[in-house]
């Protein structure tokens, strides 16, 4: 009976840094992806070179670009921001996977796209109540 009604209390608990945490989440995530699709949409050298080095044809280079470009609209308008987070998880998954491919190092080029997938979702979890109440970390 403790149990649950400690965990009562937690659930209407506000987080109290949990929204602002939750943007600044989202704000670094946006800012590194724009960044990013914004080189390939733009065909600039040195995301021609790393697309290129990837094994993948320059003619690719933009739409891969605008494919991220377009996840990322998708995951900043707060009503399709959870669909969003699931297209882009996709797009860091094929990312991912192109790294082991080619043999990345581990921690800095194939598990990066993890990274910044979890603040991806950090950002929305720490956000967003519905996410939460859905996904409880605490049972």
């Amino acid at each position: 009976m403790i149990a649950t009604e400690r965990l009562a209390r937690i659930e209407k608990r506000e987080y109290r840094g949990g929204p602002i945490a939750g943007v600044v989440c989202i704000a670094l995530a946006a800012l590194f992806l724009t960044f990013d699709s914004v080189l390939k949409v733009l065909s600039l050298r040195p995301a021609v070179e790393g697309t290129i080095a990837l094994g993948y044809p320059v003619e690719l280079v933009q739409w891969i670009g605008i494919a991220e470009l377009v996840c990322l609209v998708v995951y900043l308008v707060p009503r399709t921001s959870v669909l969003g987070g699931l297209l882009l998880t996709g797009y860091l998954g094929g990312a991912v996977a192109t790294h082991v491919r080619i043999s990345s190092p581990l921690a800095t080029h194939v598990l990066f796209p993890i990274y910044v997938a979890l603040v991806l979702w950090l950002g929305l979890y720490l956000r967003d109540q519905r996410l939460r109440q859905l996904l409880p970390l605490v049972q």
